[in-house]
């Protein structure tokens, strides 16, 4: 019988059990808000809310062990944030489209991904973008990382005129934030491996005296499935002719997925020579994760930025994610606990923020930053387009525009110049396809 060492290859990737297992708590830590953010954009849309939670843990966990057993990546997989506003929002409020209907149009998107994972395409793509866009697309996701912590702290918020502006720092929840941002700090200078995991606690702990933090209780029995487990209307989404729905959702799952196997590659040095090993196995989990989502009753499952935090604690291999699909399910049974790791806290003024998870979110923005070193900056052709790529997916919360962007620039720049031969096919192809989409699909 082979074991846990061998399965995962734990001593070739120089890590160790304990290792894996505190980075799959670091990450399942910082991502656990979506197991009732989901369920709450959702549940707008008319579903139910406890069955969405359901839904969400167990896709979530079907497909992180995926990813775990087949690519070996401390990568995990939950329900994308905006894929289910756009779900929610435009498809079903905006469209009049049922969610049955859009739950079928998801399945559609997921089976198209699978069909692909069988010819290569995905990962073809990832291994043909240029390296300035790699290390812009890791950059920029660490920013996204970065600012959405800020703003969970309360250290930014919201100001007209200048869009965002600092917040109260004298208000307790940016306080909490605050000592476990010192926290974190203070254990990486000392290079403490799990950093993160104890500043999460330290904020925690901090958390409860400070009025910010509410016990409230350990254990729960999940909520029925019933209602939104094989729910989904796939003969309804054909007829409607939800065509450019299902594109959108293809659409928006590929490059977000490609954006951030490509930040956490980068991050966790997983991309050797240009290329990121087992990545077909990586996109299969991806997809196999949102169709196995639709079916129980949520969005599209796609692969997380937040995995960043685990890969910073030091994870390397699928062990951690065997850790994150095991807190999934736990939280089905453990959801209090889970509240208060990853709710929210409601200040008057500044919406919900989230003063726990956050500190870890901005530390590791921080360490995403380091690819922008190898960026040729004195080649115009190469930093314009990494530079556009870093600085547009923060500001428009978007992987997906942020490659768009990357990728647009990156070829325009390279025919002007005589140098189109340096940009793979791949990358002239989907800068048409992309620019395309800005003509008839947005707005």
């Amino acid at each position: 019988m082979r074991s846990v060492y061998s399965i995962f290859k734990l001593e070739e990737n120089r890590t160790t059990v304990l290792r894996e297992v505190l980075a799959g708590i670091t990450t399942f830590s910082t991502m656990s808000y979506i197991v009732f953010v989901q369920p709450a954009v959702l549940s707008s849309a008319g579903m139910d809310f406890g069955s969405v939670m359901v839904a969400t843990c167990i896709a979530s966990a079907v497909a992180t062990l995926m990813m775990g057993l087949l690519a070996n990546y401390p990568i995990a997989l939950a329900p994308a944030m905006g894929h289910n506003f756009f779900f929610t929002f435009t498809v079903v409020l905006a469209m009049g489209v049922p969610w049955e209907t859009a739950l079928g149009a998801v399945f559609i998107s997921g089976t198209l991904f699978i069909v692909l994972a069988f010819f290569g395409l995905r990962e073809r793509l990832i291994n043909s973008v240029p390296e300035p866009l790699k290390h812009g697309i890791a950059i920029g996701i660490g920013l996204l990382i970065a600012l959405v912590g800020l703003e969970w702290a309360g250290i930014v918020v919201s100001s007209p005129g200048t869009y965002i502006g600092l917040g109260n720092l004298k208000s307790t929840p940016v306080l909490v934030s605050l000592f476990g941002l010192a926290v974190i700090s203070i254990l990486m200078a000392l290079k403490v491996k799990t950093a993160i995991l104890w500043g999460i606690a330290a904020t925690l702990l901090a958390g409860v005296p400070a009025g910010i933090v509410e016990f409230e209780g350990v254990v729960s029995l999940p909520p029925s499935l019933e209602p939104t487990l094989f729910k989904l209307d796939i003969t309804g989404a054909l007829s409607m002719g939800l065509v450019s729905v299902v594109f959108v959702f293809f659409f928006l799952d590929l490059f977000d997925t490609v954006g951030t196997l490509i930040g956490i590659g980068e991050e966790g040095k997983f991309i050797k020579d240009g290329t990121l090993p087992r990545a077909r196995q990586a996109f299969l989990s991806d997809a196999v994760g949102t169709v196995t989502g639709s079916l129980l009753g949520t969005s599209t499952v796609t692969s997380y930025i937040e995995s960043a935090a685990g890969v910073g604690a030091g994870g390397r291999t699928g062990l951690a994610n065997m850790v994150i699909a095991g807190l999934f399910v736990g939280a089905l049974f453990f959801s209090p606990i889970v509240r208060m790791i990853g709710g929210g806290y409601e200040v008057e003024g500044a919406g919900v923020l989230y003063p726990v998870i956050a500190p870890a979110l901005i530390v590791v923005g921080s360490l995403m930053f380091k690819g922008a070193t190898r960026i040729r900056w004195e080649d115009p052709t190469e930093c314009i387009p990494a530079f556009l790529t870093l600085l547009t997916i923060p500001v428009t919360f978007s992987i997906t525009e942020g490659i768009s962007f990357g990728f647009i620039s990156y070829s325009v720049l390279k025919l002007v110049t005589g140098r189109a031969r340096e940009a793979p096919l791949l990358i002239h192809v989907f800068s048409v396809l992309f620019v395309l989409r800005y003509l008839f699909l947005m707005g």
